[in-house]
């Protein structure tokens, strides 16, 4: 089962940056792998995007939980964040279960997972300079 995460903290309020994550659209700023992000429906727990992810867990400031609903590969992902002294650590989370023939994928997705999550140094900068 990969799962890779990446920690960091973001010299914005913990407000700020829960605000520009929970905007899936806002993705294509810092995740270069996301070509389409669109919002199709509701706000919170139960939102859906085009990409296609539902949010599965929303904690104002706190906590995004994602899952993928769609492709071959269905990862699940959180964003948990920590108010420190007007900043915000974030964490980045993906995980997935790969069961069959999938479990051949392994290197692959995992590769791409921490790619993912290393994209975390693209919304620092996004969100620092912006």
């Amino acid at each position: 089962m990969p799962e890779e995460s990446n920690t960091i903290t973001i010299a914005r309020p913990v407000g700020d940056v829960f605000a520009f994550l929970a905007n899936g659209e806002n993705d294509r700023q810092w995740r270069s792998g996301v070509i389409e992000m669109t919002r199709t429906g509701g706000h919170g727990v139960g939102t859906t995007y085009r990409q296609v992810v539902a949010i599965t867990e929303f904690v104002p400031d706190q906590r995004i939980a994602f899952r993928t609903t769609k492709g071959p590969v269905r990862p699940t992902g959180t964003y948990d964040l920590r108010a420190r002294d007007g900043s915000t650590e974030l964490t980045f989370r993906l995980t997935v279960k790969l069961s069959g023939l999938k479990t051949l994928m392994a290197p692959m997705v995992g590769k791409t997972m921490k790619a993912e999550v290393a994209a975390l140094t693209q919304l620092k900068r996004v969100l620092e300079t912006g």
